[in-house]
């Protein structure tokens, strides 16, 4: 991971590891990405820690716990994981402004 702007979208953890196809979704991404031979730039992340930054409050007390994120480097992603996922909260943080040594961390 070179950059430090990751963007992200936010929800509760049943909602998108259960209620939602996000598993089909991701797995479709992971097939395309190799075909392609990319470099996987989005991670599943249950209980992120970066939620729990000040400068993210706004944005965490939006999302029900306990939460999970998909984070990725390609916004373009993000955008349409949005649109795909509708009732989910949306944004983005710099992992060296906020002082996060791991951006992919859980809290628990």
């Amino acid at each position: 991971m070179t950059s430090s702007t990751y963007h992200f979208v936010a929800a509760s953890e049943r909602f998108l590891t259960e209620e939602e196809p996000l598993e089909e979704v991701l797995r479709e991404r992971v097939r395309n990405y190799g075909e392609q031979g990319k470099a996987i730039d989005f991670w599943l992340v249950r209980r992120p820690a970066f939620l729990a930054a000040p400068e993210l409050a706004s944005i965490a007390a939006q999302v029900p716990q306990p939460a999970a994120a998909v984070i990725s480097t390609d916004e373009k992603f993000i955008a349409f994981l949005k649109l795909r996922l509708e009732f989910v909260a949306i944004g983005r943080f710099d992992a060296t402004s906020l002082g996060l040594a791991d951006p992919l961390a859980s809290l628990a």
